[in-house]
């Protein structure tokens, strides 16, 4: 029983509440954390396995876009959303919203808009010069792309759902 001017329950000094206000591991809403997995493969295999390391031959792989240098920053987002998980810590989350938006969606967009010259010979010569897996690579780019802007546009829709949730709590917290 908890009551400011009642009596205490028996055994207890009061300063036993710490593990009530805690939420289970399994309640807690991770901002994006697996929509992060594919964005952090798509990093690794791009920046070690074609542009850096040169595993793979470009006669099999095309090398990467002028878009994608800047793409790679889109590791920022995801770092914010890590580090503001465990305290919920609101400016981090915003910040990961926003650079969601510089670093994600606006370079997929340039991209998209940068590719259409290419996508538009392919589309009426039937014409392509950069291959990925045999396959033209602005058409598998355009579909790199659409994934890529969808599993964004999540990240940053539930970025936005939990700093709701926070920003709700911690004003709840203030009122009190």
């Amino acid at each position: 029983m908890a009551s400011r001017t009642g009596p205490r329950a028996s055994g207890t000094d009061g300063s036993d509440f710490q593990h009530r206000e805690r939420v289970a591991s399994h309640y807690q809403m991770r901002s994006g954390q697996s929509l992060q997995l594919p964005h952090l493969i798509y990093y690794t295999v791009n920046l070690v396995t074609v542009s850096q390391l040169s595993l793979v031959s470009h006669k099999v792989v095309a090398s990467p876009y002028q878009w994608e240098y800047p793409y790679l920053l889109s590791i920022v987002p995801t770092v914010f959303s890590f580090l503001a998980l465990p305290r919920n810590n609101i400016s981090y989350l915003v910040v990961s919203m926003i650079s969601a938006g510089l670093f994600c969606v606006a370079p997929l967009i340039y991209g998209g808009m940068e590719m259409f010259p290419v996508a538009q010979q392919l589309y009426r010569h039937g014409k392509a010069y950069r291959f990925i897996f045999g396959f033209s690579a602005v058409s598998v780019m355009y579909l790199v792309i659409v994934i890529a802007v969808q599993v964004h546009a999540w990240q940053i829709y539930y970025s936005k759902q939990l700093l709701d949730q926070w920003f709700t709590a911690t004003q709840d917290k203030k009122k009190k």
